[in-house]
């Protein structure tokens, strides 16, 4: 059931505009009112051209002609019983030209917006990443680590096909994941001794400070928020009843612990050497399931395969 509702959050504008089109494809062989039929053709086009873009605009567009004109063979007499018949072969072509052009200029107009919007995009996560490298500018073990986080959850996020949307919410939470740390002391932070019991405490809080910090931005960052304060929790922290209930922990959460794990495992920390990244690997592996979720950990071990192979 969840692949489902991924299938059809992913692809929900394509599937509404096959669903407006079989109703009009319908309604070409059923309907008698030849001007409500060619109107109605007007709906799946205009739909197509602002959700998916130019190209499938006028794909969608050419398709309706193509129905109307097998169906004007078909059932000539609706099309072509009633009138002079150059009036109602003028009346279908200028319809069909009108289609085209509208398609055309809504996928425009899509278009051009929507390289305006990865303008902003880029510039966004740009920022950002200026932020993360700052605040881990005064510290040598954990310099370039929300960069490193927040490139891996997206290379996982794209493995396991999110929706765009949710990827980029990934990447700007793996830039910003560790921003409560602002708040705790430089001395705890780079302790090299065992924290005492309010030390990790004070540690572990940082993903609530992060959290609180992000929500004063307003509304920018709100789907970021929620994978913030989770991506510290396991995949099976959350019980309810007598089974272990993981939705509570938002899955964007989940792809950045994986993340957040590898790299804090394969960096040099003052109390420990780094871990080979296979040995990671291995360890991440061996908790699927428990500390992390096995559809990420998947992803995780294919995004690693690829990395290895471009070496």
């Amino acid at each position: 059931m969840d692949r489902v509702k991924q299938f059809i959050m992913q692809h929900f504008e394509k599937i509404l505009v096959g669903i407006i089109f079989v109703v009009a494809f319908l309604g070409t062989y059923l309907i008698e009112e030849v001007s409500l039929i060619l109107n109605f053709y007007y709906l799946p086009v205009l739909v197509a051209s602002y959700f998916l873009g130019r190209r499938i605009g006028i794909l969608v567009a050419l398709l309706s002609i193509v129905d109307v004109l097998i169906c004007a063979m078909l059932f000539p007499h609706r099309f072509f019983g009633v009138g002079i018949l150059w009036h109602n072969i003028v009346k279908l072509s200028s319809w069909s030209v009108f289609l085209f052009l509208a398609s055309v200029t809504v996928g425009t107009l899509y278009e051009q917006n929507e390289r305006q919007l990865q303008d902003l995009k880029r510039a966004y996560i740009g920022i950002l990443e200026i932020l993360a490298k700052y605040l881990e500018s005064t510290d040598r073990y954990t310099k370039g680590h929300s960069v490193r986080v927040s490139e891996l959850a997206m290379e996982i996020a794209i493995a396991m096909e999110l929706p765009r949307s949710q990827v980029d919410n990934i990447r700007a939470a793996g830039l910003l994941h560790d921003i409560g740390k602002i708040d705790i002391s430089t001395e705890v932070l780079g302790k090299a001794a065992a924290l005492t019991s309010e030390e990790k405490e004070l540690m572990d809080s940082h993903s609530v400070k992060g959290a609180y910090i992000l929500t004063s931005v307003g509304g920018v960052l709100k789907e970021v928020v929620p994978i913030v304060i989770a991506h510290h929790k396991y995949f099976m922290d959350t019980i309810e009843g007598d089974e272990k209930d993981t939705r509570k922990v938002p899955m964007g959460a989940r792809v950045v612990a994986v993340a957040d794990a590898f790299d804090a495992m394969t960096t040099d920390r003052p109390y420990r050497k780094g871990m080979q990244p296979w040995e990671a690997l291995e360890e991440i592996v061996a908790k699927s399931g428990k500390q992390f979720d096995p559809e990420v950990v998947g992803a995780f071990k294919r995004v690693m395969s690829e990395r290895v192979e471009r070496g």
